[in-house]
Parts: structure tokens; C-alpha cells; sequence
């Protein structure tokens, strides 16, 4: 009989697999230094594989393949190793620095001559390749296991097709855990130094107006936000809203800050110069904690091309993030456009008055909007756009025909809908505003939910979907749903209506103290915004404090001296929240 073959061992085995990004490019340009440095950081590498558990079975050039008896400790061997290896690299110039690859995966493995084979160890290799320089990347297995028992960061890539492997692999990134929150501090900025979500996530810095004629503001701002948008729209990132961002306009930037300031990873920036009818814009990503270049490109073209220049940058940015590019997120990503760039024009100045939300700005949006419609009457933005308008006139207490001003902002509203009823902008304001105008809340929270499933990052829509749960006696609901926009847009800058009606919320709920900490920071924010005075005034009256709670009360009425209890009446539905919330202003002296 011939001899029989050696059986080959098997077992289960946590397999790390690691390489350095670009090696050839770095060996090309300095091959003795970049070998120095791959020794050093491969003495780190090993050290730190012994000390969790590991055993390094394979090595070839710049790659490395280890095995653990646990997954919990290869996990932890990686994030450990890319930590030790950036801190070394602190003083290197960008362009030599050894960025290793690491991908982390759980499966059978075969075991022959010290060396390890098998499907473990090439996807560990395909996960590995997915991986950011400097990250670590793990397959679904790995993640079932150590999601909970270690507190680190996960970015969620989902079913990833690789080469030589049948079956799609679902992976995720990881990164170090997120340091704790510090305590709220009395403005809005109480939400830095946030902790990254669990996905890519990324701020688009307003990109600044090179062509020297501050006219163009407003056409370069709009075109940011354009990208905000669309970036937004594609439901595997996290994409800080354009409230936020803009708060950086006109400040010296330092991109490291931003991330820390705002919680994401990745940031964009970027200029537009208009000479004439030509365009030249520019942009460039950058990752945040090392202000490494990711990508950076440039466009040329006239102002009829604008919106495939906004296309192109965000296909290019979400390109140089996540290279496996879903082309169907793309396409619902963008935006049905206006017809013609006159409207546009009008309707970014209008945007502009809108946001300053003051009486006189938004008589001017009004103005504005009137002009757009007449110049594309199939655009919807300017109607819901409109009807919003005419809420903030009654809530506010800048009109003396609230009949009127109902009944134009409604028709607005399903003027806006007609034209489009998949553009998320247009479902949440139409949304919030149909709620407010007619009470028929069913169809406003519908549409305020197609709102946030089209757009998952918008803060405004979370925003304004509170204040309608509020209205429609869900303020539980509410709760959560600005909790999710302050997080979105953590230093927005009309960050009061947020405050507002996380306010409003906790009064309905009875969580007075809560209330009146949030009122207080709404109108420190805003002091003429009356929407911040109601739940203040009432919480401060349930809590006993009466005098200051009729002292808020009477400016409030010096804002709006027609508002009494009716209007609560007429704008909130029955229910014990309504009932909590009129109880406090009774009490805080408002008439009825």
C-alpha cells in the first residue's frame, strides 16, 4: 500500500492579517529608509501580537499573518498595534509614513509546517485590502463576537464582494473606543468632543467664495449645501448637517478640531471661483484626527454644469470613502433640479434671508420665493419653503390675519407636494407645516417619517418631526428625535429651535428641571424666539417658581402680546401632555 498522506491539522482560529499601504510607492521612492522603518514598526507589531495571545504563523515582505486562540484578543491586538504604530510615526512627514492594513476574521484554518492556509486566512487578507491606512477592518463573525465585550468603535460596510471568495463578506470598520462624554456645558456647544458613530461619518465645510465679490455667497454656500444633501441622502453615512458646518464660515480651520468639535472622521472643504459664466470649483478630503489628504480634485466648466459639478464631488468624496460605490444610493441621492438657474439663484437668496429667522428676513424669503415660483412653478422647494414661512408669522406673532397666513401657507404646502413628493426637504417642511396649519397630524408625521427615511441625516427634519409629535400629544417620541438632531448638527446654528423643543418635550413629559435647563439655553441662544418662553414658564410654575416663571411670561408677551391658551388649544391635540403643558402657564399667568 502507498504510504498515506500526513493528515493535515485543522482548528479555529481568530486570524489577524496585515500589510503597509502603498509599499511599493514607498519603497520606490526610498528603499533602505522605508526597510528601517518597516523593521521598527515590525518589532512593534510582534511585541504586541505576543503580548495578547498571538502567534505569528506567516510573513512575507510587508505582510504578516497571526493567529489567536481568541478573537476578543486579535481585535484588541490590532487596535492596539495601529495605536502604538501611529504614535511612533508622529514626526514623520505624511507622505513615508508606514500605514499598515489589518483585517481581523474568525474560521477554520489548516495548520502545516507552522504555517496557516485556508478560507480564514483569505479573507482575512480580502478584509485586510478593505481597510483604511491605519485601520483595521473585521468580518460579520468577528463582530457577533466582540461587538459587545469591547467598547470600540464599528462602521457597519455591509455584504462586501471580494475576489476568490464565493459569498459576499459582511465587514466592519473599527476604531478605538470613544472617550466619554464631558458634562454638558450652558451653551450650545455642549455637544463637542463627541464620540464617532457607528458608520463613516463626515462634515462639509462651507467652501470659500474665491472670486472676491461677496454677491457670490450665496451662490458658493449653495453649492455646499448641495453637497450636504446629496451626501446625506446615502443612508450608510453619517453626515453632519449643513447648520453645523456653516458655523465654520469665515474661521481660520483646523480640520482636527472640526472632527473633535463635531464627532465624524472625514471632513470636506473646498472653493468656488466664478468669473462671468464660468465656474472653478475645488475640493479636497481630509481625514480628520491626522488631517491626512484622501482625495482632492477640480472642476472647470460654466454655470449650466453646476449641478454635475455637485454630482461629481459627491460621487468622488463617497467614492474615496467607501471605493464599492452602491450606483442605486447615488441616483436617490440626487435631487430633482430646477429648470432654470435663475430660479435657483432666487431661491438660494431666499435660503439665505430664511435662515436668518427674523421678521424681516422672512417677509424677504417671501419676496424671493415669489420670484422663483414665477420663474419655475414645477420647482417644490420654494412652495414648502413658503409654507414654513407662514408658520413661523403665526407662531411668532408677526401677523394680524393668522386666517390668512393659514390658509396661503397650506396651499403652499400642497402645492410643494404636488411638484415633489420624494424630495425629503419638501415632505418635512410640507410635513411640519400641514401638521401646524390644519391639525391633520396622521398625514404630517407620515410625511415627516418618508422625510427621515429618504434623508436618515437630517436634523432639521428630526427637529420638526418633535415638534409635530409634541403637537400631536407624542412627546416621548419627541425626546429621542431631537436628542438624534442636536447629534447631527451639534452646533447649528439655529441650534434654539432644537433647544426649544427638546423644552417643550420635557414640560409635556413633566420632566420640569430638564425643561427649564433646555429653555434657558434656547433663549440664551435666541431671545426673541417665542417658542423657547412657553415650556419655560410653565416648567419654572410647576416647579414652584413662580416669580420667574411670570417674569418669562411677561417677555414673552412683550414679543407677542396676543399670545393666551388658546392658541395651545388650537395648535396641540388633547392629551395629558397638552393638559401638563396649560396647566404651568395658567399658573405662570398666562390669559386665556
Amino acid at each position: 500500500m502507498p504510504p498515506q498522506e500526513p493528515r493535515l491539522a485543522r482548528r479555529l482560529a481568530a486570524i489577524l492579517t496585515a500589510d503597509v499601504a502603498g509599499y511599493a510607492r514607498l519603497t520606490g521612492a526610498d528603499e533602505s529608509g522605508t526597510l528601517r522603518m518597516l523593521a521598527a514598526h515590525r518589532e512593534i507589531m510582534d511585541r504586541t501580537i505576543g503580548e495578547y495571545g498571538g502567534r505569528i504563523a506567516n510573513t512575507a515582505g510587508d505582510s504578516v499573518v497571526a493567529e489567536f486562540p481568541s478573537v476578543v484578543d486579535a481585535v484588541q491586538c490590532a487596535v492596539a498595534v495601529q495605536d502604538r504604530l501611529n504614535a511612533t510615526d508622529g514626526d514623520t512627514p505624511e507622505s513615508r509614513r508606514l500605514r499598515f492594513r489589518i483585517g481581523v476574521h474568525l474560521g477554520d484554518v489548516v495548520v502545516r509546517n507552522g504555517d496557516v492556509l485556508g478560507d480564514a486566512v483569505n479573507i482575512g487578507a480580502r478584509l485586510q485590502s478593505l481597510a483604511e491606512p491605519g485601520g483595521v477592518c473585521i468580518s460579520g463573525t468577528a463582530y457577533d463576537y466582540v461587538h459587545k465585550a469591547l467598547p470600540l468603535t464599528y462602521a457597519d460596510l455591509g455584504p462586501q464582494a471580494v475576489k476568490s471568495i464565493e459569498e459576499p463578506i459582511r465587514a466592519y470598520l473599527v476604531g478605538p473606543a470613544a472617550p466619554e462624554q464631558p458634562p454638558p456645558l450652558p451653551s450650545s456647544h455642549a455637544f463637542r468632543l463627541l464620540p464617532l458613530p457607528d458608520k463613516p461619518s463626515l462634515a462639509v465645510l462651507p467652501f470659500a467664495n474665491l472670486g472676491g465679490d461677496p454677491e457670490q455667497e450665496y451662490l458658493v454656500d449653495g453649492i455646499t449645501d448641495e453637497i450636504i444633501t446629496a451626501l446625506a441622502r446615502v443612508r450608510w453615512f453619517f453626515v453632519i448637517a449643513g447648520s453645523s458646518s456653516f458655523t465654520f464660515k469665515g474661521r481660520a480651520i483646523d480640520v482636527k478640531q472640526v472632527g473633535r468639535e463635531l464627532g465624524v472622521r472625514y471632513v470636506l472643504e473646498g472653493s468656488v471661483r466664478r468669473a462671468g459664466q464660468r465656474l472653478r470649483i475645488t475640493g479636497q478630503l481630509l481625514e480628520a484626527e491626522t488631517g491626512s489628504h484622501l482625495w482632492a480634485d477640480r472642476y472647470e466648466g460654466s454655470m449650466e454644469d453646476v449641478f454635475e459639478f455637485q454630482d461629481r464631488i459627491t460621487e468622488s468624496v463617497v467614492g474615496a470613502i467607501e471605493p464599492r460605490l452602491r450606483v442605486a444610493e447615488m441616483e436617490r441621492a440626487r435631487r430633482k433640479r430646477p429648470d432654470s438657474l435663475t430660479a435657483y439663484d432666487r431661491f438660494l437668496r431666499a435660503l439665505s434671508q430664511f435662515y436668518l429667522a427674523s421678521r424681516d428676513g422672512t417677509a424677504a424669503t417671501l419676496r424671493l420665493i415669489e420670484e422663483t415660483i414665477r420663474l419655475d412653478p414645477d420647482y417644490g422647494p420654494p412652495y414648502a419653503l413658503g409654507a414654513q414661512c407662514h408658520v413661523y408669522y403665526i407662531t411668532q406673532g408677526w401677523t394680524d390675519d393668522r386666517e390668512r397666513n393659514r390658509a396661503e401657507g397650506e396651499r403652499l404646502a400642497h402645492a410643494a407636494l404636488e411638484c415633489d413628493r420624494d424630495d425629503p426637504t419638501v415632505l418635512w417642511m410640507a410635513g411640519h407645516a400641514l401638521g401646524f396649519l390644519t391639525r391633520d397630524y396622521d398625514t404630517a408625521l407620515a410625511l415627516l417619517d418618508r422625510s427621515l427615511a429618504l434623508n436618515p441625516n437630517s436634523a432639521s427634519a428630526y427637529c420638526f418631526s418633535a415638534w409635530s409629535r409634541c403637537c400631536a400629544g407624542f412627546p416621548e417620541i419627541a425626546i429621542p428625535q431631537v436628542q438624534a438632531a442636536l447629534r447631527l448638527s451639534p452646533i447649528d446654528r439655529n441650534i434654539f429651535m432644537f433647544q426649544s423643543a427638546l423644552a417643550v418635550a420635557y414640560c409635556m413629559t413633566g420632566q420640569h428641571e430638564k425643561a427649564v435647563e433646555w429653555g434657558q439655553r434656547a433663549v440664551q441662544e435666541q431671545p426673541r424666539w417665542t417658542g423657547s418662553y412657553r415650556p419655560l414658564a410653565s416648567s419654572l410654575a410647576h416647579l414652584g417658581r413662580i416669580e420667574e416663571a411670570r417674569a418669562t411670561m411677561a417677555r414673552l408677551l412683550g414679543i407677542d402680546p396676543a399670545f393666551s391658551l388658546d392658541f395651545i388649544r388650537q395648535v396641540y391635540m388633547p392629551a395629558a401632555g397638552r393638559d401638563t403643558f396649560m396647566a404651568g402657564l395658567r399658573l405662570a399667568g398666562v390669559p386665556e
